[in-house]
Formats: C-alpha cells, structure tokens, sequence
C-alpha cells in the first residue's frame, strides 16, 4: 500500500484531464465559435501560447485540487463524495477560467458565452471524473477484498467489543479494518477478545502502542462499567493521526462534532479530527512559506546583527536548539538565539522567571521583544511549526501538564507555532500551573481556529513587539 504512488497517480490523470479539457475546448472554440463569428474556417495554429496554457492551465488545476484536500487520505475515498466533489470544484474552476481566458473571446452572440462555459464544464468534469472513478473503483474494490488495510484497534476487551469484531470482520464486503490487537480499559483475569485478538495493552499506554504498530484507526467499545474512562481514552488518542470511532450507544455521553461513517456496515461514529477546512489549512501553509522566506531575506541584517551580539556578550554558541513536542506528538528540535548562560539546566529542567539569573542581560531584552524567536522562522519554513499555533513544550513539562490536564493533548493535532493566543495574552510560563492556566487559551485558539484568528494573533503579537512588552 503506497500512498505516494497512489497519489501520484491522482495528480497525474488530474493533469492530463485538465490537459485533454482544454485541448478540446480549444479546438471547439477555433473550429465552431471563431468560424462562425468571422465567416470562415480559422486555422488551428498550436503556437507557443497554446503549449504554454497547456502546461500551466492543468498545473492550477492540480493546486487547486490540492487546496481543497482531495489529495489527502487516498486510500479512503468514496464514489459518491468523489462525484460530488469533483463536480463542485470543476464549476468553481471553470468559473474562473472563464472570467479570466474566455470572457473576451470575438463571439458572434452573448448565447456563444454560455455555450463556451458549458463546454469546458462538460469536458473538464466528464474526463477528470473518468479517471478518477477508475483509480478510485480500483482502490475501493481493494480495499473490500482486504487486500488494502488500516491497522486498526480495539479499545475494550469483553462482549461488546467481541461482538463488534465479529460483525465487522463476518462482513463479506471490507470496510478496511486490519485488526492488529485490543487494548484493555479495566484489569481483569480473564479478556473475551483475547481468543481472537493479541493483547496489546493497557489504554494510558495507547500513545506508545500507536506509534510502535503504526495504528490508523481505533474503535471503542468499552462495556457501561467503563464509560467513565472515555474522557482519558480520548485524551490518550489527541493528538495523533488515528481515526477515532465509537460505538452508537456512547453517543449520548460525547460532545463535540461526529458523524456516521458508513450506512451498511457495523454502525459506527467518527468523532471529526478536522479542525480548519482543507482550503483554509493549505493557505495557512503558504502563509507559512511565504513570511518566513520574507522574514529570513528581509531581516537577514537583523540575524546577523543580533547574532554578533549574542556570540559577543557571553560565551557559549549563538543558536540554542531543543527538543520540543510536535504535530501528533513527532519531536523536533526547536532553534532560538540563546537568551541564557551555558549550562542553565544542569541540574535538570527548569522554566525560566521574571528575574532569573539564568537569562544574560541582552537575553532579558530578546525576551521583552521577542527577537530570540525569530531563528523558529526556519522551523516554520521547513514544517515543524507555524506561525501561529499553540507554543511547543518538552516532553518532561508535557508530562507534569497531563498529570492535571488530560486534554493538553489536544493541542497535538496542531503544528506548534512561534506566537499563540495563550502567548499574546499570558507569556512566558514560571510553572506548570501557569502553563496550565495559559492551556485554556491555546485551548480556546484551538476550537475557534480560522486565518481570521490567526490574523488577529499576529497582529497583537506585532504590538508586543513593537512595544517590548512581552512576558
């Protein structure tokens, strides 16, 4: 099962698709509207312009495809919302090419507008689902026929749970579920799913499990004894790239937004991961891209100089690197100029103060105008972070924070980002109370996430800045 040989495939019959299209529309619009226009056959001239459209009319296509999720989870598509979707998005892209390449065509009446329109809609959307419905019908057989399978979970170990990997796996049709194991909610002496399933672990311990069997999907199916450790199961399972499914009678005890996944297979629901729609994460990333390749040219002068004076006013090297936690939990090593002496967690780790003798002089006025960030440019610019989003923490304070906060793992499913709404209205965190404390807004940030928000976040953050008024 590759997904980048899968995908490659879409992006590649989507390019020719669009290609095809426009080929054809081209040659509609010579032979049929320019010929009737001017009283004469006019000559199909395939010059540079044409080959040029020809490449970078279906590339838009491709970008705009991408924008709008399609390229994501190619192994998990449906017919139906393939249909749907792609005739949606062929009406907003057709739209466009019409505004911008057919609106000042030499038409012989204003009827000739609207066939232009209708036959580019027609071409583009009949050949790009043609090709689609074949990888896609492809992949969905597979997938019935279980020779496609997420590695799947189960969290429960007794009736209801065996009872759902017995009607899940005695469906004739597939649904994709490759049950690698079950993990148990309370200890008992004996599990009833042990007869059919390995034993994999306890659920505080899901996180670990998840990552060594690289886990897709996890279904609870926990017995009514055992609803009251939902919250914790859920808690356990933030953060993580895993499809989240629970069986219809917990319904009632879940908040948040769920959904049906499926209409003739075991009744399940899937409690939505999807935080920001498609289009609005894709432009958040290229927001990403763009201002750090701005920041990094620009303020070039700026690095230099802060770097010289960093090297300069105390020993030790410019550029502090640590490991932080990630987007569904992948650690990576975060990069700021170095606000403190060497050495300053020798004896462990420890948050820095207001008045902590740790920080040098000139990192006390990094801090206040937040200029030791601005190396984490670079970790936006390659995908660890944004600019926006809540503040990464190490996996030692992460730790302490669960211990009171659970839904701290909530924020995994996120990139971490150089300025958040916990850090515009709180700071810099003492202890882990205050980290706490300041959860409820990266929380909040997170529940209401929109390029709005994030817009309004960035331009406090600009204030502070300018003001040198941070924490």
């Amino acid at each position: 099962m590759n997904k980048f040989r899968q995908t490659f495939f879409y992006v590649l019959f989507d390019f020719l698709a669009a290609a095809a299209a426009w080929f054809l529309f081209f040659r509609f619009r010579k032979i049929y509207l320019e010929s009737e226009k001017f009283g004469y056959d006019i000559p199909l001239n395939y010059d540079q312009n044409f080959f040029l459209g020809l490449i970078l009319i279906p590339a838009a296509w491709v970008l705009l495809y991408a924008a709008t999720g399609f390229y994501k989870n190619v192994f998990r598509k449906s017919r139906l919302n393939e249909l749907i979707q792609t005739f949606v998005i062929s009406i907003l892209g057709c739209t466009l090419l019409f505004f911008i390449f057919i609106l000042d065509d030499a038409i012989n009446s204003y009827q000739d507008y609207y066939l232009s329109y209708l036959y580019i809609c027609f071409f583009h959307f009949f050949i790009t689902y043609f090709f689609r419905f074949i990888l896609t019908n492809q992949t969905v057989k597979k997938v019935q026929n279980r020779q496609i399978g997420f590695n799947t979970v189960i969290v429960g170990s007794n009736e209801k749970a065996v009872e759902l990997y017995n009607e899940i796996e005695g469906e004739k049709k597939s649904y994709g579920n490759k049950f690698i194991g079950f993990v148990r909610v309370n200890r008992r002496e004996k599990y009833v799913l042990e007869d059919q399933l390995p034993f994999l672990g306890n659920y505080n311990e899901l996180r670990k499990i998840v990552e060594a069997h690289q886990v897709e999907e996890a279904i609870i199916a926990v017995e009514s004894s055992e609803h009251q450790k939902i919250e914790a199961i859920i808690a356990e399972l933030e953060g993580l790239n895993v499809i989240i499914k629970v069986i219809p009678d917990m319904y009632d005890i879940l908040s948040g937004s769920v959904k049906m996944s499926t209409i003739f297979g075991a009744p399940l629901i899937i409690i939505n991961r999807e935080i920001m729609p498609p289009w609005q994460q894709t432009i958040k990333r290229m927001v990403d891209i763009l201002a750090s390749l701005l920041v990094l040219t620009i303020f070039s002068p700026v690095f230099i100089v802060v770097g010289l004076i960093v090297k300069f006013t105390t020993p030790g090297p410019i550029i502090f690197a640590q490991e932080r936690i990630g987007i569904h939990g992948k650690p990576f090593n975060i990069l700021k100029f170095r606000s403190m002496y060497v050495d300053a967690e020798k004896h462990g780790p420890a948050l820095s103060s207001e008045k902590d003798p740790r920080i040098t002089k000139f990192g006390r006025f990094m801090r206040k105008t937040r200029l030791d960030e601005i190396p984490q440019f670079f970790n936006v610019l390659i995908g660890d972070m944004s600019l926006v989003g809540p503040r990464p923490e190490r996996q030692f304070y992460i730790d302490k924070i669960v211990e009171q906060a659970s839904h701290y793992n909530h924020l995994l499913k996120v990139r971490p980002g150089i300025t958040s709404w916990g850090q515009v209205k709180y700071g810099y965190a003492e202890n882990v109370d205050q980290m706490v404390e300041r959860l409820k807004y990266d929380i909040l940030y997170i529940e209401n996430m929109s390029l709005y928000v994030d817009i309004k976040i960035l331009i406090y953050t600009v204030l502070i800045v300018l003001k040198g008024s941070g924490k």
